[in-house]
């Protein structure tokens, strides 16, 4: 998919300058949306929400110790992922497992507690010729339903408060640096439904790659934050060091991204998002247990 001939680039054509159309266009980048499966639709089955993961024998259903084991969240087939349309350096095969401890009150994840982002989520590669059989979940957990998805590539697009979109345009409270004809749209209000409009014809935002959709926020400086407070254990106890962060932010690319989905009863705090992140080094070197963590609630 070429990101000019998406909505999202055609909104810059309508509501832009010549000039800052192709800026905005510069700044959209694709990501690989998972949808359900249409019924009585001959589609790939990429990816699947809750049920049961398929293990190796030797390998253990993840828990965090003193709280308990984490929830099969999703499975990923890296081999129905077009990553190299995605620019996204994901294993050729095999897939990725994601888990999450769901728990509530004091056992919470938080981005600003590296421990509970490193013991309570989990993101889990097994190889393609690994011997893998359906694993029962642990004693007293009720798994979520299980979802079957498949997928297809779109554009996405930084949010209002990405420092991507900011450095392009400046503030997005300031109309003018979204609206190319004031005398049509005043406001610059037309832009801004066009995107809301794009968005909502792809929710529940299941998706690999691209930008976040985030909930409150750019999601970067969150897993940011944990892997900071990681590299400075070693340290000792020190005040966040925000250029430090914002560093680490620039380096994150979006892994993977869980929205809240009756469908599979998964609602993370309320209407909430799960936001799996990774340098990109990181993933192309396979080391996944540098992934990092944060998610969002209304």
């Amino acid at each position: 998919m070429q990101m000019s001939d998406s909505p999202l680039a055609q909104a810059g054509r309508d509501y832009f300058s010549a000039r800052d159309a192709q800026t905005w266009q510069a700044l959209l980048r694709p990501a690989f949306h998972l949808r359900a499966l249409a019924e009585g639709w001959r589609e790939p089955v990429v990816a699947y929400l809750g049920g049961l993961p398929l293990l190796p024998e030797d390998v253990e259903w993840p828990q965090w110790k003193d709280h308990g084991p984490l929830y099969f969240v999703a499975a990923l087939d890296c081999s129905q992922v077009p990553a190299a349309q995605l620019d996204l350096p994901l294993p050729a095969s095999g897939q990725l497992l994601f888990f999450y401890f769901d728990g509530l009150g004091e056992s919470a994840v938080s981005y600003t507690d590296a421990d509970s982002v490193a013991n309570g989520t989990r993101v889990l590669y097994v190889p393609e010729d690994a011997q893998i059989a359906e694993r029962a979940a642990p004693q007293g957990m009720t798994p979520f339903p299980r979802l079957l998805l498949t997928g297809e590539l779109i554009a996405s697009a930084p949010n209002n408060e990405h420092p991507a979109l900011i450095a392009a345009f400046g503030d997005p409270g300031d109309s003018a640096h979204y609206c190319a004809y004031p005398t049509i749209d005043p406001e610059g209000v037309g832009f801004w439904q066009a995107l809301d409009a794009y968005r909502g014809a792809h929710a529940p935002h299941h998706q690999i790659g691209g930008y976040a959709s985030p909930v409150q926020g750019p999601v970067e400086p969150e897993g940011a934050h944990a892997l900071h407070q990681e590299d400075q254990a070693a340290a000792g106890p020190s005040a966040p060091d925000e250029a430090s962060i914002e560093e680490l932010a620039s380096q994150l690319v979006l892994l993977a991204q869980v929205d809240h989905d009756s469908r599979s009863g998964m609602a993370w705090g309320d209407t909430g998002r799960l936001y799996w992140m990774i340098r990109r080094e990181d993933l192309a070197a396979g080391r996944f247990d540098q992934t990092t963590f944060t998610w969002q609630t209304e």
